[in-house]
Formats: structure tokens, sequence, C-alpha cells
């Protein structure tokens, strides 16, 4: 545990550019698939809402706990068409940087009520998704499609295998939970400043 905590507070805060492509659009298909794959891992703001939420859908029953995850999935998924139609959504960084302090203060306080974290976790996911959606204007369709498919796949497979991984340490999920909330709360309070200042 105490791996995850420094990784995630070592992680560099490359704010508002992380792209696998360093900075160009992709053209092929399989450059946008590895930048779908590689965006929620190279972005510690989003890596660390997926480590929170995977622990957090570890503590509901396996049913809605998936279905938390994907929800974040599906709520990227429209808010990259969001984007990608020329539609803002207000001052997106600062909220993605928010909804992952939200998530390690959930983590912190253990009575989070479970039947709020699907609809939370979709209302999180069209913002990230929007955010998400920045690495990929101006690209052709089929670089495009490859991209959110990786990203879609990259983002579900990160979420629920934290969530399986959270539950095999059942025994030490208070501890897990402190930990990770307390290292997410910082990181998403540091990406609120770095996104207040900008």
């Amino acid at each position: 545990m105490k791996r995850l905590a420094t990784l995630l507070a070592l992680m560099p805060l490359p704010a508002f550019a992380h792209h696998a492509m360093g900075g160009t659009t992709p053209s092929t298909v399989w450059q946008g698939f590895v930048s779908g794959i590689a965006h929620p891992v190279i972005g510690a703001d989003h890596l660390a809402f997926l480590v929170a939420a995977g622990i957090l859908a570890a503590g509901l029953s396996t049913g809605i706990g998936v279905l938390s995850i994907l929800v974040f999935v599906l709520g990227g998924f429209f808010g990259s068409l969001v984007h990608m139609a020329g539609m803002g959504l207000g001052p997106v960084e600062a909220i993605v940087a928010l909804s992952v302090l939200a998530a390690g203060l959930a983590l912190l306080w253990r009575d989070v009520p479970a039947m709020l974290l699907p609809a939370a976790f979709g209302l999180a996911g069209l913002f990230h998704g929007h955010a998400f959606a920045e690495a990929i204007i101006g690209a052709e369709a089929t670089p495009l499609v490859a991209y959110l498919a990786g990203l879609a796949l990259a983002q579900a497979a990160l979420g629920l295998g934290i969530m399986a991984l959270a539950r095999r340490l059942a025994p030490r999920m208070p501890r897990l939970r402190a930990t990770a909330g307390a290292t997410v709360a910082v990181v998403g309070a540091l990406f609120t400043v770095l996104a207040l200042v900008a």
C-alpha cells in the first residue's frame, strides 16, 4: 500500500496536456488506439480518480461496483462526444481536479451512500471524457474511433482491475482506504490549485 501511495505522490503533474503522442494528433488506427489506452495512465489526475473509483467500487456489492465503473466509462464516452461536437462544459480541468479531490475524500468518509456512487461516477466521467477528447480534436474518423475504443478499454480495465485487487485485500481495507484516500485527495488538491491559477 505504501508503494501505491508513493507512486501516486511522486507522479509528475503535467497538468493539462497528457498526451501519448507527444502533443501530435493521432493519424492512424494504431496511434489512436495507443493514445486512448495511454491517456488515463499518463495523466496523474485521471489515474488517481480511477484508483479511488476502483477502491470505492470494491466496497459495494459486485453488481453496483461494476455498474459504477462502467457508468464512469460511459459518461466519459459522452463527454468526449460533447467536446468533439464543439460544446463546452465550463472549467473542465478544474471540475476534473475537484472530482479527484472528492473521490479522495469519499475514501476517507466510510459511510458514502452506495447508491450515490453510480451517479457521481457518471457525472465525473462526463468531465473526464471531455478533457480526454482534447487529445483527439482534429483527427480523422478512423483514429478517432480507435482512440475512444482504447480509452474506454483502459478505463474499464483499470477501474475493474483495481476493484478486484482491493476486494482481494479486503482484510486491509480500512488502511487501504485511508492511505489511498489521503493520497488521492492531495493529488486532487494540487490539480485544483493548478487549474485555478492557470
